[in-house]
């Protein structure tokens, strides 16, 4: 007996598909997720190192949009 064709993916699935090689969402039902078992916690430090090279990326990517929030220029 012959298995059954799965459709071809559309959109996004297809993109996900040509991009990893390999069929996404995988075959078979979705896990179940509980978001009432789910744990958030922050183990961030409360102040988070950043390098000028960092500082220097986003002010290279988002300048314009920095350039135009209202507040004191400095």
């Amino acid at each position: 007996m012959a298995r059954a064709r799965r459709p071809p993916p559309s959109g996004a699935s297809a993109e996900l598909e040509a991009l990893l090689g390999y069929p996404w969402p995988f075959a078979g039902r979705l896990p179940k997720h509980d978001p009432a078992t789910w744990i958030v916690s922050d183990d961030w430090p409360e102040a988070v190192p950043v390098t000028e090279a960092e500082i220097n990326v986003f002010e290279r990517w988002f300048g314009d949009l920095y350039d135009d929030l209202p507040g004191p220029d400095t």
